[in-house]
């Protein structure tokens, strides 16, 4: 049996955040068609994915506690008939603070969810006005709690940096604020403005912290976790020992997953695919399948070029990098042959640093990972002439 990690997406918010540029609806109410069309799509991919067992379940969004419990309940029952799921898989639900209460969180529990994502991004009332959130500091608070009340015992906070208005010393004070929460993880992004949204728009209008600002941001949350007990695992995550967020890491480490609903990406038997992103087209696919409606948006197969590519930009990605020895085993190449001098000019530039056996990325490093990732991944000629050698496995 091989593992697979499900991923369910629920495109439904009460309001679109000016920052966000996923795929999230605000004026869609008929959640019951859509939550039928999800298990539709599910029956479709039953028998494909018997050979596996899942070991992850994440329900993203959007907002998924904005749709009712019962709905939420018959989508589990629904994956438990569709799929092979192990006893202790890590089922994990997206929540907005201001969308639960004590009597959904017992019932979220209840069906199965086992950890719970809150996205809080700041504890700053003045900032999370300008982010466009719904709940207050002290809702967000009350939130936390309540999980703890309802059961959970692993609890994820998703928190921003780089927010216009924003200081070092807010920041530091809602990290500070979080961790005596003492939630198992925590998650710290860097606000970036993406085209299409609203914040692209007004951008002119917005004072942003400068890069200097954002990187002594950055710097505070990894010196700040580490002192309270939470290891940095990946660029933008930290957790107690023991709680690193399974479902995510299966991306991370190049592992099979599979996403069903509009917006959704896979990576399963060999084959990267991703769905339009288009709610009605969806739930018309699936209820009218005799009449071939084209919902998917890119659908490839991984050649071994891009797999090096891959491999070598998700496992920087995270705090323990990259072992040259896996590298060799999975690739036939030489890492240090192929990126020699890079690798020393990011070494001296304190961007990385030289492991027993690999190479990781320094904080300084992972701040600026995008940039240096580009440069690295810009030596496709130099892969692809490593694989027409023969030195590929």
């Amino acid at each position: 049996m091989r593992n697979l990690s499900l991923y369910v997406h629920m495109p439904f918010c009460k309001r679109k955040c000016p920052y966000c540029d996923f795929y999230s609806l605000t004026d869609f109410e008929d959640h019951r068609r859509y939550v039928d069309a999800l298990l539709l799509q599910m029956e479709d991919y039953a028998m494909a994915a018997s050979p596996f067992t899942v070991d992850t379940i994440y329900i993203g969004g959007g907002t998924p506690t904005v749709v009712s419990e019962r709905l939420l309940y018959d989508l589990m029952d629904g994956i438990y008939r569709n799929f092979k799921v192990f006893l202790d898989a890590e089922t994990t639900i997206e929540a907005n603070p201001a969308t639960v209460d004590l009597s959904s969180l017992k019932k979220y529990k209840k069906m199965g969810v086992n950890r719970i994502s809150f996205g809080v991004q700041s504890l700053s009332d003045k900032e999370l006005v300008t982010l466009g959130r719904l709940h207050t500091a002290q809702e967000a608070i009350k939130s936390y709690e309540m999980a703890r009340k309802a059961g959970f015992d692993n609890v994820s906070v998703d928190l921003m940096y780089g927010v216009p208005g924003q200081t070092v010393k807010s920041f530091t004070d809602t990290l500070r604020r979080i961790t005596e929460l003492d939630p198992e993880h925590v998650s710290v992004y860097g606000l970036k403005i993406e085209p299409g949204t609203h914040f692209d728009e007004i951008k002119d209008t917005l004072e942003f912290p400068d890069e200097d600002t954002e990187f002594k941001m950055y710097e505070s949350a990894i010196a700040m976790l580490r002192s309270r007990g939470y290891a940095q695992y990946e660029i933008s995550n930290f957790a107690k020992p023991g709680k690193e967020c399974r479902h995510n890491n299966v991306y991370w480490t190049l592992g099979e997953y599979l996403g069903i609903g509009p917006g959704a990406h896979s990576y399963f038997n060999g084959s990267r695919f991703s769905f339009k992103r288009d709610i009605n087209a969806f739930i018309e696919a699936q209820e009218q399948p005799e009449a071939d409606i084209d919902i998917i948006d890119e659908n490839y197969r991984i050649s071994p070029n891009e797999r090096v590519g891959e491999y070598i930009m998700l496992s920087l990605r995270l705090t323990k990098g990259i072992d040259l020895r896996e590298f060799t085993k999975q690739f036939g190449l030489d890492f240090e042959k192929m990126y020699g001098e890079l690798l020393d000019a990011y070494v001296d530039g304190g961007f990385m640093t030289r492991l027993e056996n690999g190479y990781a990325f320094t904080p300084k490093g992972m701040y600026v990972s995008n940039y240096i990732l580009s440069d690295m991944l810009d030596f496709d000629s130099e892969i692809d002439r490593n694989i027409a050698n023969g030195s590929d496995r």
